[in-house]
């Protein structure tokens, strides 16, 4: 907890109105706050980041096919304009459960009557954290970025190389983690080589660079139906990917990793194994399934607390029939949108919407330019059709219309060029991941620099 002689941001002393408090601004917390604003409430959200991430296309930032504007919007410009919204930038470390007040980092503490946590999550490692040195993730904006940045210097690199070896390591490329996020991110890294790169280097050839996307699990993604799944992988074979099942990641290092026993040279290794509720738990003395999630009531309340509410990622909730819900964006959309009006219903405005029941709309995932399948509305889709679907539902999903377009404009012309426009490295070059294999670029680009000493 923050000590005791922090400020007090927003107190109940400021206002006669409810305070709803939300915590975390993705599709969860965004939709909650959609529905809130109408209502004669002091609303106050609270997120480490000052935007709304589209995380579902955060996978063509990070393989230059969009930029970080095309797939994010400022919070302020969703729900800023209203009189009874107030946005606080900050990271949120605690909350006083008796108290009912919410501890942010290094700003001060805002008091609730109403808690609404929706924080996402994060990558597991599974036990081995030592391995968050040297592989990448994908989870904001800046881990596309830093991806994008060792992908794209990892080629330019390679082109002034002359060991053969050292560049077969520069460009070969590791994804661990075939679902939805490794399959995507491995297919667009291989169209990036093999199509957008490969007339541009005169001493390397990026179509010949190594693609590896392995897992554990006997097959890619494991939630479609097997049908889908095999199709899957053959599309990502057809790309170039060369797919590696029941493989267990053994160790990553700085000079690559090593599965199923057998080393593999690789500069770069990008992690989209598992994720792992934030610590909310632990936060709201709540009891935790095994991936950290706060297990909640059918209101998606936390027992015991009914002023607190749990929804999306970092939520545990069990359907009738036992199952836990996944972690998607329609679920967390739909739970928030739910809070919403269990929390006008607990203010009179309006009738309680009763047990929340989550109505699933489909599961997708896109190979590639032209390849996908879907599961929608329990029908089965693949190829041409399905990638059609999942653009169509992506394009509605993101917000404001300028996105869209922009988006839609840029899909177009990578669909008929293969050109991807957000290809810059801003900044000195850095070490490619695993920078074992590459002599420092400052001695690089100064030679004649006298050595530090020891």
């Amino acid at each position: 907890m923050p000590s005791e002689h922090q400020p007090i941001l927003f107190t109940r002393e400021e206002t006669t109105k409810p305070i709803v408090a939300i915590v975390g601004c993705g599709f969860g917390g965004l939709q909650a706050a959609m529905h809130l604003v109408r209502h004669d409430i002091e609303l106050v959200m609270i997120d480490r980041t000052n935007h709304h991430l589209f995380q579902p296309l955060l996978y063509q930032v990070s393989t230059a096919a969009l930029a970080p504007s095309d797939i994010a919007s400022p919070v302020r410009s969703l729900v800023g304009k209203h009189r009874n919204v107030s946005v606080i930038f900050g990271d949120v470390d605690g909350v006083d459960v008796a108290a009912r007040k919410l501890c942010v980092r290094d700003t001060g503490t805002i008091d609730y009557d109403y808690l609404v946590v929706a924080t996402g999550s994060a990558y597991t490692w599974f036990g081995h954290d030592e391995w968050a040195e040297h592989a990448a993730v994908l989870k904001t904006l800046p881990d596309a970025l830093e991806i994008r940045r060792r992908v794209l210097e990892a080629f330019d690199w390679a082109e002034s190389r002359d060991d053969k070896e050292e560049i077969t390591a520069l460009t070969t490329f590791v994804v661990v983690g075939a679902g939805p996020t490794g399959v995507e991110l491995s297919g667009s890294l291989a169209e990036l080589a093999r199509a957008t790169l490969k007339a541009e280097y005169r001493h390397i050839d990026p179509s010949k660079a190594r693609i590896m996307l392995v897992d554990a699990a006997p097959r890619i993604l494991g939630e479609f139906p097997e049908a889908l799944s095999a199709y899957a992988k053959q599309a990502l074979e057809h790309l170039g990917v060369e797919v590696r099942l029941n493989a267990k990641c053994e160790r990553i290092d700085g000079r690559g990793i090593v599965i199923g026993g057998e080393r593999i040279e690789a500069a770069n290794v990008f992690w989209a194994a598992g994720t792992r509720a934030q610590p909310a738990a632990q936060w709201l003395g709540a009891r935790a399934a095994k991936n950290n999630a706060v297990e909640v009531t059918e209101e998606c309340s936390v027992p015991g607390h009914p002023e607190i509410f749990a929804i999306g990622d970092v939520s545990a909730f069990k359907t009738a029939d036992g199952k836990t819900l996944p972690a998607l964006a329609p679920v967390a959309k739909q739970q928030g949108a739910y809070v919403a009006k269990v929390i006008a219903s607990r203010l009179g405005r309006r009738k309680h919407p009763g047990p929340f029941k989550y109505t699933n709309l489909g599961t997708m995932a896109v190979i590639g330019r032209s390849h996908a399948i879907a599961l929608l509305a329990g029908m089965k889709l693949k190829g041409r059709l399905a990638w059609l679907a999942w653009s169509l539902v992506h394009l509605l999903l993101l917000i404001g219309f300028r996105n869209r377009l922009i988006v839609f404009t840029n899909w177009a012309y990578a669909f008929f060029t293969y050109g991807r426009g957000s290809r810059l490295v801003v900044g000195r070059p850095k070490r490619v991941v695993g920078g074992d294999f590459l002599t420092d670029p400052e001695e690089l680009l100064n030679p004649a620099a006298p050595q530090a000493a020891e």
